[in-house]
């Protein structure tokens, strides 16, 4: 009576643990498999502690040089996983692509600025009067240029994002408008006219 207790128990135990062990291979493993570049760099760098000072100098330089060519080519594709933390999520996204999906005259700051310098620097009085007057206009069309788009972009943030912070989009915004469009990073996503991505 006891023996055949004691022989179903120890046959039930561990067919249920047995169930426990056994995964469906069928079944997902809950995480992406990483590449095989990945997954060695993080073989290499888990494989051994530095033994002394010197290779741990070495190793940081290499894993910030990694880093760093991750992020260029970042910056290059829009690629957000490996952009710098400025860079990073919704908000600064879109006001990426608020940005650029508009003219800027602080764009062409530079060329003007360029043309401005040359009629200053020509001996007729008339063209330094008349660069003057450029400067003067430059100037005061950034101004009241940028004024607008700051105020445009809050009201679209506020609108598109009401739980998420927005501080420092502005600045961000600004800075990037008096970019030219081919020099900015990261690149821009959408063509002018287009409507920004959320």
């Amino acid at each position: 009576m006891f023996r055949s207790r004691s022989k179903e128990d120890s046959t039930s135990v561990p067919a249920s643990a047995e169930d426990e062990q056994v995964r469906n291979p069928q079944a997902p493993k809950g995480r992406p498999t990483p590449k095989r570049s990945e997954a060695e760099a993080l073989r290499r760098a888990t494989a051994k502690t530095p033994a002394n000072r010197k290779e741990a100098a070495k190793r940081a330089r290499e894993q910030r040089r990694v880093a760093m060519t991750k992020q260029r080519e970042a910056l290059l594709s829009g690629d957000e996983r490996h952009l710098p933390v400025r860079d990073r999520g919704p908000v600064r996204r879109f006001t990426r692509d608020f940005v650029d999906t508009k003219w800027h005259i602080a764009e062409y700051f530079l060329p003007i600025a360029v043309l401005i310098l040359v009629l200053s620097m020509t001996p007729s009085l008339q063209a330094r009067n008349i660069a003057l007057l450029l400067w003067l206009v430059v100037i005061v069309a950034i101004v009241l240029d940028s004024i607008l788009l700051a105020r445009r972009l809050k009201k679209e943030l506020r609108a598109r994002f009401p739980d998420e912070s927005i501080r420092g989009a502005r600045p961000y915004a600004l800075m990037r408008s008096m970019q030219m469009r081919r020099m900015r990073l990261p690149r821009p996503q959408i063509k002018r006219g287009e409507a920004p991505r959320r």
